[in-house]
């Protein structure tokens, strides 16, 4: 049985990364029995989680988890997608991964109160004396990436302007299907389910979640997976 590295379920999803999130749904699309394990951090071969041992074979990052998927069990994710739309899914999930993700990495990094509501509680199995300097260490190196990609350069205003857009644009495209693409699940619901769900959590205050919930389909949407794939509110592993 395949095992899948994750963090656990955390501020109201099955777990406090939207990769993993992304990684599980895969597993469950494409009907693999799987285990999750909490304790495979400090093994991570790229130094992040999600990765999977399949019987033996490590696999990191979650879309080469795809990709391998894909190859060995021979699963289509995108199968009833014509080519335009495989493109679309494909550019779809790019544009979570690197739009939406990081605005999400600075709201709960960066801002004081929500790092206190989520992050803070990583960092618990720290002894109290050390604890603050590691986590100002950590916090020092977030924002030095998200100077680097370019997030955190933009003013608070100028980021409302982006992530307004970039919310409807996603609430265009869902329109009134079922999911991104239509009436099955693809590819690239994984990854959308992990991404729009984290957006909304409402265990953090951020702009992103505040323009997401202005347009009704994409809540219903993150509804509507979370009771399909993780019914029981956990990290819905196959047991």
């Amino acid at each position: 049985m395949l095992t899948l590295y994750t963090f656990g379920p955390a501020f109201g999803m099955p777990d406090a990364s939207p990769f993993v999130v992304k990684a599980e749904m895969l597993l469950k699309l494409a009907g693999l029995p799987y285990r999750t394990d909490r304790s495979g951090f400090r093994r991570a071969p790229k130094g992040k989680l999600p990765y999977i041992d399949d019987g033996g074979q490590i696999v990191a990052d979650s879309t080469l988890i795809r990709l391998h998927i894909e190859r060995k069990y021979g699963f289509d994710f995108d199968a009833g997608l014509t080519p335009e739309q495989r493109g679309a899914a494909w550019m779809f999930e790019k544009a979570l991964e690197d739009h939406f993700y990081w605005h999400v990495v600075q709201a709960r990094w960066c801002d004081d109160g929500n790092f206190a509501r989520g992050p803070a509680s990583f960092f618990k199995a720290i002894p109290w004396p050390v604890r603050p300097l590691v986590q100002t260490l950590i916090r020092r190196k977030i924002r030095g990436t998200l100077h680097g990609q370019g997030t955190s350069r933009f003013t608070p205003q100028e980021q409302s302007q982006i992530l307004a857009r970039g919310a409807q644009a996603a609430a265009e495209l869902l329109g009134d299907k079922p999911y991104f693409f239509g009436d099955k699940p693809c590819g690239a619901d994984a990854t959308a389910f992990g991404f729009i769900a984290s957006a909304v959590s409402p265990h953090f205050e951020m702009t992103l979640r505040h323009e997401t919930e202005k347009h009704a389909n994409l809540s219903a949407y993150v509804q509507r997976m979370r009771a399909e794939f993780f019914p029981d509110g956990s990290d819905g592993s196959a047991k």
